[in-house]
C-alpha cells in the first residue's frame, strides 16, 4: 500500500471515531479548523501504530463522567452535600494530578507545513474559572479541580455544585439545619439557598431564579446564573469547547469624602476620609491619587481623583470629587444707627441694624446696653458685636445723650410700647386691690383624662386607664426618674362588640426635654397651631378586641432618664374606648407588655382624674378697661376646681389649678385703648394664649414671675373691641393667674 492509501485511511478511521463522540465528551479544540484530542485512545492508535507513519490521535467515547472510585484522577474525596446537614464535612474538591502534557500527535502533514499546536480548553486567562459543560471538571489558574457532581442541564437550565463553585471562588459555606438554608457571606453580604426553592435572598431581599434548587446524590446543586449573579460574577460562554469561563477577578471600590464643608482658599486644611474595599479574600496594597491638596492657594473648582489597587493586581475605576474653593472668608461689619442723636428720659428710641457680611454669612447679634427708653439723664454708649459663621466677629459702638426732660415715666412707657409677649415689672401688691370683673359661664361636655400623678415615675406601669366616648381630651405630663430609656404610650382598646372610630381633631407635644415648663408651654403652643391649621386631624379604626397606639407623637420619642414629655389632644369617638396610659422600656412592644403591667399609685401631691364639662364658657358683658380691673383663672375660688374621679383608686377627684380645661373667654365690650396683661400669682408662668386667633406668648422667652411681672398680651385701638381668648393652662407652670385690664396712658408727640 502506497503512502497516499495509507494517508487516507488514516483520516477516514479518525473521521469515525471522531463522529462517535457525544457533546459531552472532553472537548477538544479547534486549531485552524482542524479538531485536535487532547487524549488518545487506546484503540486508536493501537490501530495506526504499525501501518501509519504519523500516529494520529482521537478522543474516544466516554461515559457521563461521575466521581466514583473508578475516576482516573486522584482525587481523595468529593463535593458532597449529606441529606441531614449538607455542609457538616469540610470541603472534598481538591486539585488533580498535574494533567499529562499535550499530545504531540497531529494530522499527517508534509514537510512544508508547520504542525498545529492544540490549544487545551483549560486554558483562560488569570483570576478565570473554566467549568466544562457537562462535566465535573473545573480549571482554576490551569489546575484541575472536580466537583461532586457535573454541570448539567434540568429543564433546561444549566445547574452547578454550589460547593464546587463557592470554593473556588474563595468563599465559605454554613448550612442552617433549622431553616434548611445554605448561607454565604460575601463582601459582609449574607445569601440564603434553600432546597427546592426557586427564590434565593441578599440579606432579607428575595429574588427569583430560573429553576429551583436540588440535591441529587447529596450534592446540592443551583443555577450556574443565579450563583453568578448572587455573587456579581462575570461570564462568557464558549460554545465550541463546550466550556463557560467566569471571571472571578473584581476590581475593588474607592471612594473619598472631602472635610470640611467649607474650604477657603489659602486657610483651610483639607481631609480626605477614603474608603475602598476589595472583593473575594483580597487586600487593598496600593492607593493613588490625582489632584490632591492639603491646603488651595487660590479659589475655583478642583477635580481630585482617587484609585486603589488590590493584592490581585487589578485597579478600582477612579473615583472623583471636585471641591469648591472659596475665597478667604472675611469678617462682617457691625453697623446701626438711631433715629436722633438726643432723647428725653423715657422717649423710645428706634434703632436701625445695618450690620452686613461681605461674604452673605449669616450673622448673629450681641448687643450691649440696649433699651427701648432710657430714664436717666447723660450719655449712653450702645454696643453692637456681629459674628459670622465661621467665627469672625466685628463691634460698633454709637454714644447718644439722654436729656433731664421726662416723656415718659417708666411705668407708662412699659404700658404702651413694651411689645406683645414681652414682660415687664411692676407693683404686683396692688393687684389683690383690683375689682374682679363679673362674668357669665357655662360648660360643654368634655370629657377631660389627666394622667399627670406620679408625675415623676420610678417603674414601669400603667399611669391611668380610663374609658370614655365622645369628646374627649387626654391631657399626659410625666417624668422618667429611672435609670433607662423609656416610652410613653396612649393605648386604646375597643371593648365593643362594633368597630370604633377615634377622630384626633386637636394636639400638641411638647418635650423630651429636662424642663417641666418649657415641655407644657410646647404642647399648648403646638395644640393651639392644630386648632388654627387642622394639621393633626386624622381618625383611626378599632375594631372589636383590637388596641391600637394612639396619639403617637407621644411614642415618636425616647424618653432618657430625667426628661419630661407633655401632652394635650382633643380626640372624639362614636363608642366607648379605653385609653391607657403607660411608660415602658424603649425597646419593648407596648400592645405585648400592656397585659403585664400593674397600676402605679399617685405621688400624693399632682393630679390625675377623669372630670367631665372640661370646657369651662366665659362672657364678659360689662365693659372693661377703662378703670384697673381682673380675671382670675384657676383658684378654686372665683374659678372652681373642676370636679371628678379617679376610677383607679375608686375615689373622687378634684382638679386642681384645671389643668387640661379650655377657657373660651369672650370680651364683649373692651374700652379704646385699654392693655391686656396676663400676671401669674402662684409662681412662675411659660405659656401661649389665642387672642382673636393669634397665638400669642406669655412671654415671648423666660417665664412671667409671680407677683411682680406681667406679660403684654392685647392692646385695643381708639375704637372699642370685642376680644376673644382661648386659655388652657401650661403643665409644669403656676396657677393661679389673672388676666389684667387696665386704661394705656395718653401718647404724647416727641
Amino acid at each position: 500500500m502506497n503512502l497516499k492509501t495509507l494517508t487516507l485511511a488514516a483520516a477516514l478511521t479518525v473521521a469515525q471515531v471522531a463522529s462517535a463522540v457525544p457533546a459531552f465528551a472532553a472537548s477538544a479544540d479547534t486549531v485552524k479548523g482542524t479538531v485536535v484530542s487532547t487524549k488518545a485512545s487506546s484503540t486508536a492508535a493501537a490501530a495506526t501504530s504499525s501501518s501509519s507513519p504519523a500516529a494520529v490521535s482521537t478522543a474516544a467515547p466516554s461515559a457521563s463522567p461521575s466521581p466514583t472510585a473508578a475516576t482516573a484522577s486522584p482525587i481523595t474525596g468529593v463535593d458532597t452535600q449529606p441529606s441531614v446537614d449538607p455542609l457538616a464535612s469540610a470541603s472534598t474538591d481538591v486539585p488533580s494530578a498535574t494533567p499529562s502534557p499535550a499530545s504531540t500527535d497531529a494530522f499527517p502533514t508534509t514537510s512544508a507545513t508547520p504542525t498545529a499546536t492544540p490549544v487545551p480548553a483549560s486554558n483562560a486567562g488569570t483570576g478565570q474559572l473554566v467549568l466544562m459543560m457537562n462535566s465535573n471538571k473545573m480549571y482554576l489558574n490551569g489546575q484541575e479541580y472536580l466537583a461532586a457532581q457535573p454541570m448539567a442541564v434540568k429543564n433546561g437550565v444549566s445547574y452547578v455544585s454550589i460547593r464546587a463553585m463557592v470554593e473556588r471562588v474563595g468563599l465559605t459555606l454554613t448550612y442552617n439545619g433549622k431553616t434548611k438554608e445554605t448561607i454565604i457571606m460575601k463582601d459582609g453580604n449574607e445569601l440564603r439557598f434553600k432546597t427546592d426553592s426557586k427564590w434565593y435572598t441578599v440579606n432579607g431581599k428575595t429574588t427569583l431564579m430560573k429553576g429551583p434548587a436540588y440535591q441529587y446524590k447529596n450534592t446540592f446543586m443551583i443555577p450556574l446564573t443565579s450563583i453568578t449573579q448572587a455573587l456579581g460574577l462575570k461570564y462568557s460562554v464558549d460554545n465550541v469547547q463546550k466550556r463557560v469561563i467566569i471571571n472571578l477577578q473584581t476590581k475593588p471600590k474607592a471612594s473619598f469624602t472631602v472635610q470640611p464643608a467649607e474650604i477657603f482658599a489659602g486657610e483651610t486644611t483639607v481631609d480626605y476620609v477614603t474608603y475602598n474595599s476589595a472583593s473575594n479574600g483580597a487586600s487593598i496594597v496600593q492607593e493613588q491619587w490625582e489632584g490632591r491638596q492639603e491646603i488651595f492657594d487660590q479659589p475655583g473648582f478642583y477635580t481630585v481623583k482617587y484609585s486603589v489597587m488590590d493584592s490581585n493586581g487589578l485597579w478600582s475605576d477612579p473615583y472623583s470629587v471636585t471641591v469648591t474653593v472659596l475665597k478667604p472668608n472675611q469678617p462682617p461689619v457691625a453697623q446701626f444707627t438711631t433715629n436722633k442723636d438726643e432723647y428725653k428720659m423715657g422717649e423710645p428710641i428706634t434703632i436701625t441694624d445695618l450690620s452686613s457680611d461681605p461674604d452673605g454669612d449669616a450673622l448673629t447679634e450681641s448687643w450691649n446696653n440696649r433699651a427701648q427708653a432710657f430714664f436717666n439723664p447723660g450719655p449712653v454708649a450702645i454696643q453692637l458685636t456681629v459674628t459670622d459663621t465661621h467665627g469672625l466677629s466685628s463691634t460698633f459702638e454709637k454714644v447718644i445723650n439722654i436729656t433731664n426732660e421726662t416723656l415718659y415715666s417708666r411705668d407708662d412707657f412699659n404700658k404702651l410700647f413694651i411689645p406683645l409677649g414681652d414682660l415687664y415689672a411692676f407693683d404686683g401688691s396692688q393687684i389683690p386691690s383690683w375689682n374682679k370683673v363679673s362674668y357669665t359661664t357655662s360648660s360643654e361636655p368634655v370629657t377631660l383624662i389627666r394622667s399627670n400623678s406620679p408625675e415623676t415615675v420610678y417603674s414601669d406601669g400603667i399611669m391611668y386607664q380610663e374609658t370614655a366616648m365622645g369628646s374627649t381630651r387626654i391631657m399626659v405630663h410625666h417624668k422618667n426618674s429611672t435609670s433607662t430609656n423609656k416610652k410613653m404610650y396612649v393605648i386604646a382598646t375597643n371593648d365593643n362588640i362594633y368597630p370604633a372610630n377615634i377622630t384626633t381633631q386637636y394636639s400638641g407635644f411638647g418635650g423630651p426635654s429636662e424642663y417641666p415648663t418649657a415641655t407644657g408651654k410646647k404642647s399648648i403652643d403646638t395644640y393651639f397651631q392644630s386648632m388654627l391649621t387642622g394639621s393633626a386631624t386624622s381618625t383611626v379604626t378599632l375594631q372589636p378586641g383590637e388596641s391600637k397606639a394612639v396619639l403617637t407623637t407621644i411614642n415618636n420619642v425616647t424618653v432618657k432618664p430625667g426628661q419630661v414629655i407633655s401632652l394635650m389632644s382633643d380626640v372624639f369617638s362614636d363608642y366607648p374606648v379605653k385609653y391607657s396610659v403607660i411608660m415602658i422600656d424603649s425597646d419593648k412592644d407596648p400592645l405585648l407588655t400592656l397585659p403585664t403591667l400593674g397600676y402605679l399609685d399617685r405621688d400624693g401631691v399632682h393630679n390625675r382624674g377623669t372630670y367631665p364639662n372640661a370646657n369651662r364658657i366665659i362672657n364678659v358683658t360689662d365693659a372693661v378697661g377703662a378703670t384697673p380691673s381682673r380675671l382670675v383663672i384657676g383658684d378654686n375660688n372665683s374659678d372652681p376646681n373642676l370636679p371628678g374621679t379617679d376610677p383607679l383608686s375608686g375615689t373622687d377627684a378634684s382638679n386642681s389649678g384645671n389643668f387640661g380645661v379650655v377657657y373660651k373667654i369672650t370680651l364683649s365690650h373692651v374700652a379704646p385703648n385699654t392693655l391686656i396683661t396676663l400676671n401669674p400669682r402662684g409662681g412662675k408662668y411659660q405659656g401661649p394664649l389665642l387672642i382673636n386667633g393669634n397665638i400669642i406668648e406669655a412671654p415671648n422667652s423666660g417665664a412671667v414671675d409671680a407677683p411682680n411681672q406681667t406679660s403684654v398680651l392685647y392692646r385695643t385701638g381708639n375704637l372699642e373691641q370685642t376680644v376673644e381668648i382661648v386659655f388652657t393652662a401650661a403643665s409644669g407652670s403656676n396657677l393661679p393667674v389673672n388676666l389684667l385690664f387696665m386704661p394705656l396712658p395718653a401718647q404724647k408727640s416727641y
